[in-house]
């Protein structure tokens, strides 16, 4: 079996196993407590402490544990627009956050706050530049995520950083995807992470504040953490979590190697094996394991089920998902192709015979895919003035696209064709598939029960 989803959540490492297993004996006691076993249980809260700070390259006095990730991210911008809400309301994000840091900033707007999202490249990458130009003298904090988790493209952190220290702005980096390979540099403020991203156990996250920052807890008092993650510390979830954290941290440059080259494998090879597909993500300031491409004509749910069938586990950005039924907002920002998304996520210790077997067997599955597509019911198709409108309301992506694809050669260069859909995802997928086709995008145009993408045929 290929487990291929590391990014979601990582295969629980040996060492966290064996640390989760003997603390569970250990540090089944309150660490607030003076008694033998409080003190037992204290001291390995705090070797634990002391393992991830050094991990995370920060004081062990400035991380708390929280109860995940996401309660991280939620309590470190709450906390920080907090202590500055004197300076003012206003918070910058990028497009391409964590759920988790834009539904933490769309809260924040519906409180009063304002939010301002930073717009990438088609690599996912953002520019300083662009983070300066957002300051405001009422900027209470900014966001930026050390490495995306849909496409793996590593951001400037450190000049972003730079940039805001300048304007005396906190920078809180999410660094959920990219702890586990290294330390975050650069001089900023705050940090979130999440332990099964790297192999640890689930429920377990780390918060650091700088010293310096200002921070003022939110949510009633609690006398542990620090205050900043209140109730009862999962002490063998955390002793799991720092030990996995060290252990991951020392195979990391090695196996960074070996990971980069497999990934390459994937991006090289797909475009090759399987017509039409976009790889996605910067090629080269990218996470060693992950790799994500786009194939045209293709349901992704559909595909992911088929290669779950030959037993890989992938996941998907696709529009077309069972979860959300709308584009991925990672894909959107980027302007890419969003149908058929394959993210590739591999976890440390990945066989070379599985992602050999991984590339052997998509090729097939893609044509699979694309056969029970490709003769769907038929869309209407009229002419109109000196545009030919393909109907395609009520179906899903990919079906407007691979309709457009079927008429595009049916008017002259010069023609337009006019698709009319009421599916979300039309918007990013059309306008993809014409900077792949090297078509013309005219733009969106209001319809009844939907809209029109206006397409010009160039060749």
């Amino acid at each position: 079996m290929g487990y291929f989803d590391a990014a979601s959540s990582a295969p629980l490492h040996p060492v966290a196993r064996q640390a989760l297993l003997a603390s569970l004996d250990e540090g089944w006691a309150d660490p607030a407590r003076l008694y033998r076993e409080g003190r037992r249980a204290r001291m390995l809260l705090d070797a634990a402490r002391e393992a991830a700070a050094e991990a995370v390259g920060c004081r062990a006095d400035e991380l708390v544990f929280t109860s995940s990730g996401t309660r991280a991210v939620h309590a470190g911008i709450a906390g920080a627009l907090g202590g500055r809400h004197r300076v003012g309301r206003h918070l910058i994000v990028s497009a391409v956050e964590h759920s988790s840091v834009l539904h933490a900033a769309d809260a924040h707007e519906a409180g009063g706050g304002s939010v301002t999202q930073i717009e990438v490249d088609r690599q996912g990458r953002v520019t300083p530049a662009s983070y300066a130009d957002a300051l405001r003298p009422d900027t209470a904090l900014a966001c930026l995520q050390s490495a995306n988790h849909e496409v793996g493209t590593e951001q400037p952190v450190a000049e972003v950083a730079a940039v805001c220290r300048k304007s005396g702005v906190p920078l809180l980096v999410d660094a959920a995807q990219s702890l586990g390979w290294g330390p975050v540099g650069g001089d900023w403020s705050l940090l979130t992470a999440s332990a099964h991203k790297w192999g640890g156990p689930s429920g377990v996250g780390l918060l650091v504040v700088r010293k310096g920052v200002r921070f003022v807890s939110q949510g009633p008092a609690d006398e542990r953490e620090s205050g900043r993650a209140a109730g009862f510390e999962n002490l063998p979830g955390i002793v799991a979590a720092a030990a996995s954290l060290r252990a991951v941290r020392a195979e990391a440059e090695q196996e960074a190697v070996r990971l980069r080259e497999l990934t390459e494998r994937i991006r090289v090879r797909v475009p090759r094996s399987v017509p039409d597909v976009e790889v996605v993500g910067d090629p080269e300031r990218r996470l060693p394991g992950i790799v994500t491409f786009s194939c045209l004509y293709v349901d992704g749910e559909t595909l992911l089920h088929e290669l779950d069938r030959e037993g890989f586990s992938v996941s998907s950005g696709s529009s077309c998902t069972s979860s959300t039924l709308t584009p991925s907002h990672v894909l959107k920002a980027m302007g890419v192709l969003s149908e058929g998304n394959v993210r590739v996520s591999l976890p440390m210790g990945t066989p070379e015979e599985d992602v050999e077997r991984f590339l052997a067997v998509l090729p097939a599955a893609v044509t699979g895919v694309r056969e029970k597509l490709g003769a769907p019911v038929p869309a209407a198709t009229v002419q109109q003035d000196d545009a030919l409108v393909v109907d395609a309301l009520g179906k899903r992506c990919p079906i407007p696209v691979i309709e457009l694809a079927k008429v595009i050669g049916d008017v002259p260069v010069g023609g337009t064709v006019r698709v009319l859909s009421d599916d979300e995802a039309a918007r990013l997928d059309i306008p993809a598939w014409c900077e792949m086709r090297g078509q013309e995008y005219v733009g969106e145009e209001p319809a009844d029960h939907g809209a029109a993408y206006v397409v010009r045929r160039v060749s």
